[in-house]
């Protein structure tokens, strides 16, 4: 079943349509894989001011599938795995209640630079709690999160105990809230999208570490290509809606080409010996533990599906593995080369290939 794009009608705030995006492909790539195959576990876009990040993450929306949720639940419970259930619904299906049925886009969720732990996490009514004896809680970004995207703009300024709910829940794939010895758990497994100008401060390498991608951009150089992107903001913004509708065909066909390869995904096979090299040159690059060996299998695979075959190729891997390994490297101060360029010239030399 394709993807169906929104209608552009019932778009209450118009969105940059995604296929209109000039240049910056690398970025594109990344967010496309990680739609594709959510289990490579997010991208982060570090470039300069004015490049174009948050307009092309919440581009994205447009090119979102559809999933299956357990009708008016908050947390978007998966009716087919219990993994992915909040403990109500799972309660229902023990006491053999028919579980309603809806279908939903995958949601997108912004995360506020000032947003407070209550409105992440959610708050427990102990009030409620204390006269009633029930459990009210009310649900924060990340149960709205749950199976969808956590975009946080500008992430590398956002509140160290901010980032520690993050990482917690990132790494847990649960989201857990304690007041006055209540405590109320429930599913939060996203994508996490981030995006931030360098110049504005580091991340810290923990929450780095927990993006499956990074992706690095920069401003356009071309003066006929700054152009281009200039008179088209310019007819987007005088009338948005035109402008969307001229670019429907191309959104229609770029979603049905994600659908193919979501259900593509099962299909590719990676040989063993690109496996091996693929471990080896994370051990060559001196890479701590193993999430840059499992993301970049992933994304080669994610990538061979999207282009419509079914075995990946040392070409595949070649596209993909800065995106997978330049933020995992052990950074030095003196280093003379770019972190990705480091990773293509290892990939040379472990894959024999030449320039």
């Amino acid at each position: 079943m394709a993807i169906e794009a929104p209608s552009i009608e019932k778009e209450a705030r118009p969105v940059f349509p995604f296929t209109a995006i000039v240049g910056q492909e690398e970025m594109k790539l990344a967010l496309i894989l990680n739609v594709i195959d959510p289990k490579i576990g997010g991208v982060m876009i570090m470039g300069d001011r004015g490049t174009g990040k948050s307009t092309t993450v919440r581009a994205l929306v447009d090119l979102l599938p559809e999933i299956q949720v357990v009708a008016n639940d908050p947390f978007n419970s998966d009716p087919n795995d219990p993994e992915m259930m909040s403990q109500e619904v799972r309660d229902r299906l023990k006491a053999n209640e028919e579980l309603p049925v809806a279908s939903r886009k995958i949601t997108m969720v912004d995360l506020p630079l000032g947003a407070t732990e209550d409105r992440v996490c959610g708050t427990i009514d102990i009030e409620k709690a204390l006269t009633d004896g029930v459990k009210a809680f009310e649900p924060g970004l990340l149960a709205k999160a749950n199976r969808g995207i956590l975009y946080v703009d500008e992430v590398n300024l956002l509140d160290d105990h901010l980032v520690d709910v993050l990482l917690d829940s990132a790494a847990s794939g649960w989201n857990t809230v304690e007041r006055e010895g209540i405590s109320i758990s429930h599913p939060a497994r996203f994508i996490l999208v981030g995006s931030g100008n360098p110049e504005e401060g580091e991340l810290r390498p923990q929450l780095l570490d927990r993006f499956g991608m990074h992706a690095q951009i920069g401003t356009v150089k071309e003066p006929d290509l700054r152009v281009q992107i200039v008179e088209q903001r310019a007819q987007f913004d005088e009338s948005p809606v035109e402008f969307r509708t001229n670019y429907a065909v191309s959104q229609q066909e770029l979603t049905d080409k994600i659908s193919e390869a979501r259900k593509r995904l099962k299909e590719v096979t990676v040989d063993y010996d690109l496996r091996v090299k693929i471990s080896q040159i994370c051990s060559e690059l001196d890479v701590d533990g193993l999430r840059g060996d499992l993301v970049t299998n992933r994304a080669s695979i994610a990538l061979t599906a999207f282009e419509g075959r079914t075995e990946v190729t040392p070409q595949d891997i070649y596209r993909i593995i800065p995106l997978c390994l330049r933020h995992r490297l052990r950074k030095d101060p003196l280093a003379t080369i770019d972190s990705g360029d480091k990773v293509r010239e290892v990939f040379k030399r472990v894959f024999g290939f030449q320039d």
